[in-house]
């Protein structure tokens, strides 16, 4: 191959890999920005129709609704989301909460904890473990909102609006 032959190979190299690069980066952005308009959006129905709904994305998901507190609030059971390991077995559960925002107007928040257990080692000294000592630990964890979930349920609920947010989505970029 000829110099400049290389020299044109290696620079149309160069811009494959900075646009498929910068497309990567534009989808994310565009998700991002679904995904906080869906935080604050405000649904224009009650919630008595939005909710099944959100309790049944959370089942197709495989979490097992608790009963709730009344209202529209309700957590789930934990849900193991990872295969056990002695390394660490991951879980998570999540806290949903629906809220009037007026007159045939609602809200929904999930929020989801995550936690990590790993199991301790065998105690290699020859002693057995004590009945008081635990061979689980749990990781701290924290609840933050799931706004992937969120934007779900838009979709699933409000398909117009959704669509309309795909747009100005587009256009912001």
């Amino acid at each position: 191959m000829n110099p400049s032959k290389s020299s044109r190979a290696s620079a149309l190299l160069v811009v494959s890999v900075l646009a498929l690069a910068f497309s990567g980066c534009a989808a994310r952005r565009q998700q991002a920005y679904l995904e906080d308009k869906a935080m604050g959006h405000v649904y224009r129905k009650p919630i008595a129709e939005v909710w099944p709904e959100a309790l049944a994305l959370l089942k197709e998901k495989g979490f097992s609704v608790t009963k709730g507190q009344g209202g529209f609030e309700t957590t789930t059971e934990w849900l193991m989301t990872s295969a056990p390991s002695s390394l660490g077995t991951s879980y998570a559960r999540y806290l949903v909460r629906g809220f009037e925002r007026g007159p045939g107007q609602c809200a929904v928040e999930f929020r989801r904890q995550d936690r990590s257990e790993s199991r301790a080692a065998d105690d290699t000294g020859g002693r057995g473990r004590d009945m008081g000592e635990s061979a689980v630990g749990a990781g701290g964890s924290q609840m933050r909102r799931d706004s992937e979930l969120e934007w779900e349920l838009l979709q699933k609920v409000d398909p117009d609006a959704a669509t309309a947010l795909k747009a100005e989505a587009k256009k912001a970029e």
